[in-house]
């Protein structure tokens, strides 16, 4: 790609998080910033992800704040809780549309878009922006068992990147110690909640 490329990444966070904790390690934000700011002219950095009521203050809102103020665009809406018919508790809620928008949106004004997501679900957008001649790069991993990456979004998109290859450059160095946002957006209940919310696990 050239250096002069301008380019935009669009993350579902959701997904981010467990592909990276499948291969074993914490994204550095700082560090995933200046790694495609290194690639291309990087116009936007959207972060999309959704917080559940009432809790959005001790999960991720510090997470939320930090991305606000360096460099990236925080994109949230409140999921829903409800309770199933046999009592179990599940969260509904999905960013997959407004990440759509903006990437047609902002289609007529790149030339390529990384997508950090492996849901399948996005194969029609991928199509949608590449006739529009944007080049797209699908962001996940192979590497993990199973793959985090539905097979019609891989061979729907121009490139992909395995998560795996960007460890060494954007993984947080394991001998810092986490934030204490780290540790709340880590917290297992509420990303059990988000990854179920965003289709990622069951």
């Amino acid at each position: 790609m050239l250096p002069s490329a301008r380019i935009a990444l669009f993350i579902d966070g959701a997904n981010l998080y467990s592909t990276a904790r499948a291969l074993g390690f914490d994204v550095d934000y700082k560090r995933l910033l200046r790694e495609f700011q290194e690639r291309g002219v990087l116009l936007r950095a959207f972060y999309y992800t959704t917080l559940i009521e009432d809790q959005e203050f001790v999960s991720l809102r510090p997470l939320i704040d930090w991305l606000d103020y360096n460099g990236y665009t925080a994109v949230t809406k409140l999921s829903k809780e409800f309770v199933e018919a046999g009592g179990r508790r599940r969260v509904k809620g999905s960013m997959n549309i407004e990440l759509a928008v903006h990437a047609m949106e902002l289609a007529d004004h790149v030339d390529a878009i990384f997508l950090f997501s492996g849901d399948g679900d996005f194969r029609p957008l991928l199509e949608a922006v590449q006739r529009r001649g944007v080049h797209v790069t699908v962001v996940s991993t192979l590497a993990s068992q199973p793959p985090m990456v539905a097979d019609e979004l891989r061979r729907q998109a121009d490139a992909f990147l395995d998560l795996a290859e960007l460890k060494p450059k954007i993984g947080r160095d394991p001998s810092e110690r986490p934030a204490s946002r780290d540790i709340r957006q880590q917290s297992p209940q509420f990303l059990r909640a988000t990854a179920n919310a965003n289709g990622i696990a069951k």
